[in-house]
């Protein structure tokens, strides 16, 4: 779909999940095997809920149709941040083992048997082995994660594994006030902490992702109320 113009919408996250749902059932009538359907943006806007409900409605008419697979997992661990002295600057590209994350989709895509693979957890700030389960007969794998899309290495090695690109959008303005409340929700740091950390770099990934966003085949920009 490399070769399509994209397409630009701005949806309602309900009316964006129906779009996905649709898009999905058209695509395994002419697909044959396992198909990969990438959805990135920046943090916080909104990609890993929808992610998880587009995996729910296609189960909930195929069981076993779909599998959520989470870029997240692919986190260096704590431990190599913190030998590497780059723990303050988790969550950029280069505190990813992205080319491993690349490896283990091409691999997933092609499995015939069931595959397990990692999670993060943001109550523990760390990487959780077996974290989520690919059955064996799946054919939707919904791929999520920031870098998806990123055109450099070790990046540009997964957007040539997606059958169909998304990129979600929401204002800067909203993606902020948004992760404040994420950080504050988990309560590990302090406030200021959190503040700096916004700034230099969850927004700091926000605007080099939303450079990536022309390589989507589909872009939608959330109309949200918050």
């Amino acid at each position: 779909m490399n070769d399509n113009e994209q397409q630009v919408l701005q949806l309602r996250p309900e009316a964006a999940l129906a779009l996905l749902v649709e898009r999905v059932q058209h695509m395994l009538t002419t697909y044959d095997g396992r198909i990969a359907i990438g959805l990135a943006g920046g943090p916080g806007v909104g990609k890993s809920t929808l992610a998880v409900k587009l995996v729910e409605a296609l189960n909930a008419a195929t069981p076993e149709l779909a599998a959520y697979v989470p870029m997240d997992g692919f986190h260096m661990r704590h431990a190599k941040l913190e030998s590497l002295g780059t723990v303050k600057d988790k969550g950029a590209p280069h505190t990813f083992e992205g080319a491993a994350f690349a490896e283990f989709l091409a691999g997933v895509k092609a499995a015939t048997v069931q595959v397990s693979g990692p999670g993060y957890s943001r109550e523990i700030e760390d990487v959780v082995i077996d974290a989520f389960i690919v059955p064996a007969d799946a054919r939707v794998l919904v791929v999520e994660g920031n870098y998806l899309l990123l055109a450099n290495a070790p990046w540009w090695q997964v957007r040539p594994l997606l059958d169909l690109a998304v990129f979600i959008d929401l204002p800067r303005h909203t993606v902020k006030a948004r992760l404040l409340a994420r950080h504050a929700e988990h309560g590990l740091f302090t406030a200021e902490r959190n503040r700096e950390h916004i700034e230099r770099v969850d927004l700091a990934n926000y605007d080099l992702v939303k450079r990536s966003r022309g390589r989507a085949d589909i872009a939608i920009d959330l109309v949200t109320e918050r």
